[in-house]
């Protein structure tokens, strides 16, 4: 049996600062309760840890239906950083373990640049960027998913915080020797955050969140950037490579990659819709304009457009698809996976 519109539905956000979880109803656009817990979900060498989210999602699903009055939960979607990669262990005992405590049968597992998609552009075509620490563009025609970087910040990440952070450190580095392509600028703001410049590589190559610190770095690029043209040039550079990655993922753009979720290519459109998300972005026009000149440029037909919402309000709507049968965005064994085992 379908689950009715009003049936009671849990959105999950797993990040690097934290838990949130929102529970609503399936046909209603806003949560009614949010919950947001400070602690991250470990990860370990199983992958992310499913009994560590699990002893959060319980009891703050158990905590939201005491608020609302609610019964039960009809469907839970979760989206999770690393979900694509380290999710393994989740998909594994996830399904089992929320039937058991909340009676739950529906459950999405999804990469976190899913779920900012969602709530982004919803269930419609087109891409959106999620650029934070981190730079990853994902794109759908709704037959299969393309994903271009968000490989992390030793093999990708092109044009996202730590990319930048570290581009304006080196080219305080440079102004430190001497070198060609220094700025005495980006010198004078690393050292007034991080101390003397020949004491950085100390500070920063030990450090276990050093894509955080690097992206630290990233606001007083973008604040130098007004009369430092090497900065400048740093964030024109980092444009062109979040340009490149959003073209690379609408979904006139070609074949998808070997990971793509179906090989069979859907219609094409005649525009594509690029949604661009995260906190990189409140660094203002000194990036969101030559990103926007750039993408015109290699992909005349996309158009950038405002999120609609965040990766919390994009699980609440795959929970809300799910329960009701109606979730269109690609399933995907990594990117989207999901069970909808029938209620008994």
């Amino acid at each position: 049996m379908t689950a009715a519109g009003d049936a009671w539905v849990l959105g999950v956000d797993s990040g690097g600062s934290g838990v949130r979880f929102a529970l609503g109803r399936a046909d209603e656009a806003s949560p009614a309760e949010v919950l947001v817990s400070d602690e991250p979900v470990r990860t370990g060498p199983a992958g992310i840890d499913a009994g560590h989210l699990l002893g959060q999602l319980v009891p703050a699903a158990m905590e939201l239906l005491a608020r609302t009055g609610a019964d039960r939960v009809a469907a839970v979607a979760v989206g999770a950083a690393g979900m694509a990669s380290l999710g393994d262990h989740l998909r594994a005992l996830l399904p089992a373990a929320l039937a058991g405590a909340l009676n739950v049968r529906r459950l999405a597992l999804a990469a976190d640049a899913v779920t900012a998609y969602a709530g982004a552009l919803g269930q419609r075509p087109g891409a959106v960027v999620a650029a934070g620490t981190g730079m990853i563009a994902l794109g759908t025609d709704l037959t299969r998913w393309r994903r271009a970087d968000g490989w992390g910040h030793l093999l990708g990440d092109c044009g996202g915080g730590a990319w930048i952070g570290r581009a304006g450190l080196e080219a305080a580095m440079r102004a430190h020797d001497g070198r060609r392509g220094g700025s005495a600028a980006l010198r004078e703001r690393a050292e007034a955050l991080f101390g003397p410049a020949a004491e950085l590589p100390g500070l920063l190559y030990p450090r276990t969140d050093r894509p955080a610190v690097l992206a630290s770095f990233a606001p007083e690029v973008a604040r130098c950037a007004a009369s430092d043209p090497v900065a400048a040039a740093i964030l024109r550079e980092a444009a062109r490579n979040i340009a490149e990655s959003a073209a690379a993922v609408c979904p006139e753009n070609g074949p998808a990659d070997d990971d793509s979720a179906h090989s069979t290519a859907g219609e094409s459109v005649s525009e594509c819709e690029v949604a661009l998300t995260g906190g990189l972005f409140h660094i203002g026009d000194a990036l969101l304009v030559p990103v926007r000149q750039d993408l015109a440029a290699l992909a005349p037909h996309a158009r950038t457009v405002p999120a609609a919402g965040d990766p919390l309000a994009g699980a609440l709507l795959i929970a809300s698809a799910l329960a009701r049968e109606e979730l269109r965005l690609p399933h995907h064994p990594r990117m989207l996976w999901v069970t909808t085992e029938r209620d008994g």
